[in-house]
Parts: structure tokens; C-alpha cells; sequence
């Protein structure tokens, strides 16, 4: 059992807007800060709303953990802006080893259910992003169109903070930038996520069952994968 938090140090929460129009989370009147002491504002009300609600919520005394939504604000502050190349960089490398572009040669049941689930996503991506990526059989990498490469980057790119966060975690939690940046998108929603996610994985547990680690991961991994969910949807278009 986790060590208990310090006691809550404040009894009122409320919701305000600095002079630029950004919304603020009040602790007894005083701006929620990160760690590093930056001030955390959130860019829609809807999401200051959800970040109060979730230190409304907090027991007498403090567990961060409940407290999701403040932790991913905290990282859109603290650790995109100052680490923006980096973050892009990795988003961008996934597209050289994508997920959804590396299909089974056997059995085909396996390729059937890759084809019909991923398939779909790719050709959303082609489209919205002008990124066609070539699809190979078995794991070894195949080398992606440099134009699709340099649109992917110039699309990351244009995100701001918030949503570049966002990306950053679906991609993060789904192993892949396609279904990551549908998720983000709203293009398919946190359940169809984690079913192309764990789509091999899936196909093995029907086959051979699942352990007890590898229910945690994937619980995990659903957590994360809603927590993103709800990140982009709060954030707003």
C-alpha cells in the first residue's frame, strides 16, 4: 500500500482566467502550480473544469494519482515546450516502423484481421495527413516514402503544446503512430485503439490465453489510451 500523501493544504477550488484569456485552477484563490512552480492554465474551460474537479476530489490527504489530468497539463507546460524537437523526432520515428504496415505472412485468419482493422486506419492516415505508408510482411523495417516522412514531420510540427502533448501520449500508449494519431484525431475512439494496438496480441491470448503480467499491461495500456481520449476531447478542437 502507498505511503499517504501530505494533508490537503486547501479547502477551496474555483476557476478563473488570466489577462490573456487562458483558464487557471484556484487553490484558495492562488493559481495550481506545477512542480517546477509554473502556473499551470489550460487552453478550454472544459479542461480547467475536469482539472478542478479532480482536486475537488482529493481525500484529506493527497494522492496525485487520482489526479491524472493534472499531471498531463504539468507535462504540456513543463516538458513539450522546452523539448519540442525531441518529442517530435520520436512521434516521427514510429512512422519507420509502423505498427499497422507490418503484416503476418501466417496464419491467415491473423492477416485477414490485420487487413480488415488496420487497413482502414492507414488509408485515414494517407489522407489526412498526405502520408501514404508502404506496408510490408513480417517485422523487419521497409524504408517509408521520404514525402510521407516530411509531411508527418510538418504536421507535428503545427501542433501546439496541448495537442502535441496529446499526440505524444496516444502514439506513446499505442505503439503506433497511426493509430495514435486517429485516436487524437477522434477518428476512432479508446476501445477501437486498444483493439488495433493489441491486435496480434490479442490473436495469441484467444489461442493460448493470458497471463497475469500481461493483464496488467494491457489494463494499463487501456487506462492510457482513455486518459488520451479525454485529454484531446477537453482540449477541443
Amino acid at each position: 500500500m502507498p505511503p499517504a500523501g501530505p494533508k490537503r493544504p486547501y479547502a477551496d477550488v474555483a476557476l478563473a482566467q488570466d489577462a490573456e484569456g487562458r483558464h487557471l485552477v484556484l487553490l484558495d484563490g492562488k493559481p495550481l502550480r506545477s512542480p517546477a512552480g509554473t502556473v499551470l492554465s489550460a487552453p478550454a474551460r472544459a479542461l480547467a473544469e475536469a482539472v478542478a474537479a479532480e482536486w475537488r476530489a482529493q481525500p484529506p490527504r493527497l494522492d496525485l494519482s487520482l489526479a491524472p489530468l493534472t499531471r498531463v497539463l504539468g507535462t504540456a507546460h513543463d516538458r513539450i515546450p522546452p523539448n519540442r524537437a525531441a518529442v517530435e523526432a520520436d512521434l516521427a520515428a514510429y512512422a519507420e516502423t509502423e505498427l499497422v504496415c507490418h503484416r503476418a505472412a501466417h496464419p491467415p485468419e491473423l492477416l485477414r484481421r490485420q487487413s480488415m482493422v488496420w487497413q482502414p486506419l492507414l488509408d485515414w492516415f494517407a489522407g489526412a495527413y498526405d502520408a501514404p505508408l508502404t506496408v510490408t510482411t513480417g517485422v523487419l523495417a521497409t524504408a517509408q516514402p521520404p514525402a510521407s516522412l516530411a509531411a508527418i514531420a510538418r504536421a507535428l510540427s503545427a501542433l501546439d503544446p496541448f495537442r502535441l502533448t496529446g499526440m505524444s501520449l496516444a502514439v506513446g500508449a499505442a505503439g503506433s503512430l497511426v493509430v495514435g494519431a486517429a485516436l487524437a484525431a477522434r477518428r476512432i475512439g479508446p476501445g477501437e485503439a486498444f483493439d488495433a494496438a493489441e491486435l496480434d496480441a490479442g490473436f495469441q491470448i484467444e489461442r493460448w490465453g493470458e497471463d497475469a503480467e500481461a493483464a496488467r499491461r494491457r489494463a494499463r495500456l487501456r487506462d492510457d489510451l482513455e486518459l488520451a481520449d479525454r485529454w484531446m476531447r477537453l482540449v477541443g478542437d
